[in-house]
């Protein structure tokens, strides 16, 4: 199996410059290594922009952040065609989605025909203007973020779209240890910028080391139990009332198959980068919340009573056997 030792350091790099975001961290890893896109939900100042800018640092690839607003046009994400009277012709002139991070800043403050266009970037890898198709840069990871607090001009994600994302985050508020820590991590910072020629040692993880750590990832190992054991869960989510008459009552609708696909690529991730060369029941629950919260729908008896996705999800795991 190959060594996530450059995949350590790549989190010992992050975590020098993100206090309290360890999940985050791990997630974007994970979405890193698993070809997949994130939804992160959380209140403003949480560090998700600086995130994903210090995890493009310490890759080969570029950031680029897109600011959603109600006048956003899909053109403005994917790029146009633009007239050259020198040449009399026209040119495909790229859009931000070009560049191997993104950052989709409160992605539903943008019209549907905006969500469209990124989402269908995001599960195609690949732009189609004017009847030409441009195909995205490798890596390519979008990180869509939500407020959960301002809800006022904002355009809801339908359930359809939100299945092509990989996981979706959930994030809060450091404790108070983190927060003085991040205070002075800022101190220094600040500090920093005042010294001409200060510079700090990089990591740079490569393209090649990225690309042999997706190849390891995908060869770990998962025994079969441990397989029937996720497949299990996705289908709990289907037929609830096999398994609790508690569950039925509260799901309405359950995963799709990119459910059971993400469940074993998160996992596979999730143990690869704890250094397992196997996929324990442990590495499924770890990364459960995170694949499921998005695709499973409560009843409205259920959203009436208070319940929540991540409270199902904690039935799920209660009710169905572990290997």
């Amino acid at each position: 199996m190959e060594d996530n030792s450059q995949f350590s350091k790549l989190r010992e790099f992050i975590q020098g410059k993100i206090i309290g975001q360890e999940q985050l961290i791990n997630r974007l890893m994970i979405a890193l290594l698993a070809d997949g896109h994130l939804l992160v939900e959380g209140a403003p100042g949480l560090a998700k922009t600086r995130a994903i800018q210090v995890l493009s640092e310490g890759i080969e690839g570029d950031f680029h952040r897109v600011q959603f607003t109600p006048d956003l046009l899909p053109a403005d994400i994917t790029g146009t065609e633009v007239f050259r009277p020198q040449e009399g012709s026209f040119e495909f002139q790229q859009g931000p989605l070009f560049h191997n991070l993104i950052l989709a800043d409160e992605i539903n403050r943008a019209p549907a025909k905006v969500q469209s266009a990124l989402l269908e970037a995001m599960a195609e890898h690949q732009v189609t203007v004017a009847g030409k198709t441009h195909f995205l840069p490798d890596p390519f990871l979008v990180m869509a973020t939500q407020n959960p607090i301002e809800q006022e001009g904002t355009y809801h994600l339908p359930e359809a779209q939100l299945d092509r994302f990989l996981m979706h985050v959930t994030i809060d508020y450091p404790n108070m240890q983190e927060e003085q820590q991040i205070l002075r991590l800022n101190r220094r910072e600040a500090m920093q910028q005042l010294v001409v020629g200060d510079t700090q040692d990089a990591f740079v993880l490569s393209k090649e080391v990225l690309v042999k750590a997706k190849k390891a990832v995908l060869s770990v190992h998962m025994a079969e139990n441990v397989e029937e054991y996720l497949l299990q869960l996705v289908m709990a989510t289907r037929s609830p009332e096999r398994y609790s008459e508690q569950l039925s009552e509260v799901i309405e609708f359950g995963a799709s198959p990119r459910a059971t696909a993400a469940l074993d690529r998160c996992a596979r991730a999730h143990a690869w980068l704890a250094g397992k060369d196997y996929v324990g029941p442990e590495d499924v629950q770890a990364i459960a919340h995170d694949v499921l919260r998005h695709r499973i729908i409560l009843s409205f008896e259920a959203e009436a009573d208070g319940f929540t996705t991540n409270r199902v999800i904690d039935l799920l795991l209660n009710f169905v056997a572990v290997p």
